[in-house]
């Protein structure tokens, strides 16, 4: 697998200097001891990539500090340096995880209710926001003093203890950040915003304004908040609204060609590979279901093949609900749940060439807006889960805007 773009300039694989004591890396899956090639290593501030046959060489000279690694459809790894050859021994990891809001991961009972699930069922991870949908941080944060914002609403009192005991039950923990749809960042800074063709701030459908992602100082606010959840301790950063409006007449700082909508999303990630590297987190991306299908940048900015080029981990919203003209030989999405998440999954591997393990879906654990307004109970969410376990994915995750799961599809805890 070659190395995506955002790495280039942090990779660091040159040999140490004859007469130096280099540490040799190993990189080694857990269970089968086949070696691992593409890992990601943070030895100290400095990033490597490990060969072919899993092995990394680090000079004496950058050798102070831990050692931490990270691979694709493995658990992050983190120790200190040995006698070399040191082996590191990644565990196999399939997130499988329930998506909690601002609101839902600091409500006792929500949050109750989702660690019962997991208990009981094969869940094992979380979707917190970090940032939701309309600007809100749950949580007392340095970085939104930093960005001049107010603490409106604070559900989590105490972040850090609460990620620690997550992690303490073995729960993979990814951080939600919504990028630029951010209505209290946009008015506290409208000359950042989205105008319409008035020269006003825009608004969408929710009357909610939006960053324009053309400007690179408004990324700041984002990024911040990306490396606090990274510090915190969590396992994995996605970005969502990760794009442009899906309006027409709308003015941004440059011109809205295709190109520099796709250049814009690419050039944020590479800033938050960056600016994350230190913390061996993975960044993942969430994107519209039918940018799978899609050439183009479907008019926002996400184009497939180029997202997959700066994460670990690409994220298709693959609700059947969202795919209003259906595709092709599937006329009723909802009626067709496995055919939806899996013809979607099999031609974005295909596309991109990719392995599975570095697609991880969002699936449809709500009921349906837009056709015959079923549930989506246990026939829907199991053959959804179906579909994507059956393309080798890195797990799924079920989405609920109000955060109310059931059993029902889930396989328990003590299934084969």
């Amino acid at each position: 697998m070659s190395a995506p773009g955002w790495l280039a300039g942090l990779l660091s694989l040159a040999l140490a200097a004859p007469g130096a004591q280099a540490l040799d890396l190993r990189v080694r899956d857990a269970q089968s001891g086949a070696a691992v090639a593409g890992a990601t290593a943070v030895v100290g501030n400095r990033v490597y990539r490990s060969d072919e046959q899993g092995l990394i060489s680090v000079p004496e000279e950058a050798q102070a500090g831990p050692v931490a690694a990270r691979a694709p459809g493995y658990a992050r790894f983190k120790g200190v340096a040995a006698a070399s050859p040191m082996v590191i021994a990644l565990r196999p990891l399939r997130p499988k995880a329930l998506y909690l809001s601002a609101y839902g991961i600091g409500s006792a009972t929500l949050r109750g209710d989702a660690l019962r699930l997991v208990a009981d069922t094969e869940l094992n991870a979380l979707v917190i926001d970090i940032k939701g949908d309309r600007g809100i941080v749950p949580y007392p944060s340095p970085a939104l003093a930093a960005a001049g914002l107010a603490q409106q609403v604070v559900t989590v009192r105490d972040m850090p203890a609460l990620v620690q005991g997550l992690l303490s039950q073995g729960l993979y923990l990814i951080a939600r950040i919504v990028t630029f749809k951010d209505a209290p960042y946009a008015t506290l800074h409208p000359d950042w915003a989205v105008h319409d063709a008035r020269g006003k701030v825009w608004q969408d459908r929710e009357g909610l304004a939006w960053i324009d992602p053309f400007r690179r100082k408004a990324w700041a606010h984002s990024l911040a908040l990306a490396e606090e959840a990274a510090a915190l301790g969590f396992d994995e950063i996605q970005f969502d609204y990760l794009r442009f409006p899906d309006a027409t007449g709308l003015s941004f700082a440059e011109p809205d060609t295709e190109e520099r909508r796709i250049a814009a999303i690419a050039a944020f990630l590479d800033a938050a590979q960056q600016r994350l590297a230190r913390y061996n987190v993975f960044i993942a991306a969430d994107v519209f279901g039918y940018v799978t299908w899609n050439r183009d940048d479907t008019h926002i900015g996400q184009q497939l093949e180029s997202i997959v080029r700066h994460v670990d981990y690409l994220s298709p919203m693959l609700y059947p609900s969202g795919f209003s003209f259906g595709i092709p030989g599937y006329r009723d999405p909802v009626d067709a749940p496995y055919e939806i998440v899996h013809r979607s999954l099999q031609r974005a591997l295909e596309r991109t060439g990719l392995p599975g393990i570095r697609l991880r879906p969002w699936l449809q654990a709500f009921r349906d807006y837009a056709f015959d307004r079923r549930s989506f109970g246990e026939r829907e969410i199991r053959l959804q889960i179906e579909a994507a376990e059956a393309l080798g994915t890195d797990g799924w995750m079920l989405w609920n805007a109000g955060n109310r799961y059931q059993q029902g599809g889930l396989d328990r805890d003590d299934a084969p």
